[in-house]
């Protein structure tokens, strides 16, 4: 298949352009290089791959990288919810307003398919924890990145009738090595913070969150684009493990294993805005789609990366979508963060 990737310089999207490639098909990435494009420099010269710096709010842009493409992969976006919060109104046209125009334009293209990266996060705080939230579950979004992100979903599946196949997967909480690192996700900042300080502070320790490994998010979306199109079209699939819900002291008790003189300090949370724990059922079952990484693991991963001094610098903002922009990418106009 030829597929554009939106976002495809970032966190997932660039581990997502490698996967892709790797399974034959070609690649053209829109991206807006804000955190640069060293993520990609590994792909550069690969016959099946395509480079466009662009912003996806665009449109002239846009409708050239939508030329003669057989899928979209939506991903670009300003991710999380201290980045939204920080800019709200660039964080609606770009998740928003931006997102809307694509499916339009995409639907105009012809184009076959596109999967939209969504997130669990659209639970926002569950009445009762103890049921496993299921796609048919109540989104009760909680913040402005979940509001943009469940206005999107309806988005594309109201587009069912243009005759595109249309595709939501909301991703549990990612962690885990990738081309373009992230310090700011929980896991990751969690394994960070242990080896470097030896030092924790845990906010609210006993509230749930469902984790995947950024690697089988990237297989997630290449099992929905190799299914067929009857089996995915206007489909919402959570995407993770029903065994990889955990509480920040489950955690906590994980890095123990790696940094036995770990100290904890938690600050407890009476009410924290969100709390879920999610069931990966549906698409384990129609899709065959079991993740191979588990926490323990990918833990052991990123603490064996650390203390080998691979990342120079952890607390430089390239490493986080929370922190000022890097000045190699002053030069680029703001808009959409590579997810």
């Amino acid at each position: 298949m030829r597929i554009l990737v939106t976002g495809g310089a970032g966190y997932l999207g660039s581990v997502l352009s490698a996967t892709l490639l790797d399974n034959g098909h070609h690649v053209r990435v829109l991206d807006n290089l804000m955190q640069g494009g060293r993520s990609l420099l590994s792909l550069i010269g690969h016959p099946r791959f395509q480079m466009v710096a662009g912003d996806v709010r665009h449109r002239d842009i846009v409708g050239s990288a939508l030329d003669d493409v057989d899928a979209v992969v939506h991903l670009a976006a300003i991710v999380g919810d201290p980045a939204c919060a920080r800019d709200p109104e660039l964080a609606v046209a770009v998740n928003t307003g931006a997102s809307a125009d694509l499916i339009a334009a995409a639907g105009r293209a012809r184009v076959g398919r596109f999967v939209f990266a969504s997130t669990c996060s659209n639970y926002g705080r569950m009445r009762d924890t103890s049921v496993a939230a299921t796609e048919d579950h109540e989104l009760r979004p909680l913040s402005l990145y979940a509001e943009t992100k469940v206005a999107t979903e309806q988005r594309l599946l109201a587009a069912a009738d243009t005759g595109m196949c249309g595709t939501v997967l909301r991703f549990a909480t990612l962690y885990g090595l990738s081309p373009r690192m992230r310090f700011d996700l929980t896991v990751n900042q969690f394994a960070k913070e242990a080896i470097v300080d030896r030092a924790l502070t845990v906010f609210g320790e006993q509230f749930w969150r469902p984790y995947v490994h950024v690697r089988d998010a990237a297989l997630a979306i290449a099992t929905v684009l190799a299914a067929p199109a009857d089996a995915v079209s206007g489909q919402v699939f959570n995407v993770g493990h029903s065994e990889e819900n955990y509480r920040k002291q489950d955690l906590v008790q994980l890095l123990r294993s790696h940094v036995p003189d770990l100290e904890v300090r938690q600050v407890h949370v009476a009410d924290d805005p969100r709390d879920y724990r999610v069931s990966f059922e549906r698409i384990q079952g129609r899709l065959g789609f079991v993740p191979k990484m588990r926490v323990p693991a990918g833990l052991a991963e990123l603490v064996f990366a650390i203390e080998s001094g691979i990342f120079e610098r952890l607390d430089d903002p390239y490493y986080s979508n929370t922190g000022e922009r890097p000045a190699h990418a002053a030069g680029v106009k703001e808009g959409a963060c590579a997810q």
